[in-house]
């Protein structure tokens, strides 16, 4: 019995890392701030990593924010390489839940923001598999298994006003998720018996 469900389970897995890739993928960045709602197409951003050059309300953007197209662009080609493996196990610790949550408060699939941790995981781990273990910003965005990707801006203004430098930035994802995990009670000894 055991055996033929972990078959089944092999089987269900492989169905679905085969069929994941070409079901659905971020076409649209939307980027949210109370009823104000912008789209950016991820061909855009794909464009502008491919050829530097921005264009439609991408383009728009990064002129008003007074944003070089090529630092953006080198940005999104930049490659983080992970051992796929292990990275998918430690999302799944409560450690790499709590940096999903505190993650998908900012990004979070459109209308469904209580999907966001699962999607934020499956666009890792898809995006590693499809990038050989290597992933981009956009590489991410093309393995996010739904249509909207949400961009919270108030979420995302606060969390770059508490981070003042990539160092805080590392040090508030790093250390902020485990608050939660130190202040669970300690394990006491059991008594000693006289």
């Amino acid at each position: 019995m055991a055996r033929s469900s972990k078959l089944w389970g092999a089987l269900l897995g492989l169905s679905l890392g085969i069929a994941a890739p070409g079901l659905q993928a971020a076409e649209q960045i939307v980027l949210v701030s109370g009823a104000f709602r912008r789209s950016i197409p991820v061909a855009d951003l794909a464009h502008l990593a491919e050829t530097g050059e921005a264009r439609g309300l991408l383009g728009n953007l990064l002129s008003v924010s007074r944003q070089n197209p090529a630092e953006v662009s080198k940005l999104l080609n930049q490659q983080v390489t992970l051992p796929l493996v292990l990275t998918s196990r430690l999302l799944t610790t409560r450690i790499g839940e709590a940096l999903l949550e505190r993650l998908a408060r900012i990004i979070a699939p459109l209308g469904a923001p209580q999907t966001g941790v699962a999607a934020l995981r499956s666009a890792v781990i898809v995006g590693l598999n499809d990038g050989k273990g290597s992933l981009t910003a956009v590489g991410f965005l093309k393995a996010y298994p739904v249509n909207e990707l949400a961009i919270s801006i108030p979420a995302l203004v606060s969390l770059a006003s508490k981070a003042s430098s990539i160092s805080d930035l590392v040090r508030f994802f790093s250390e902020s998720p485990l608050d939660g995990l130190r202040s669970e009670p300690e394990a006491k000894p059991a008594p000693k018996t006289p």
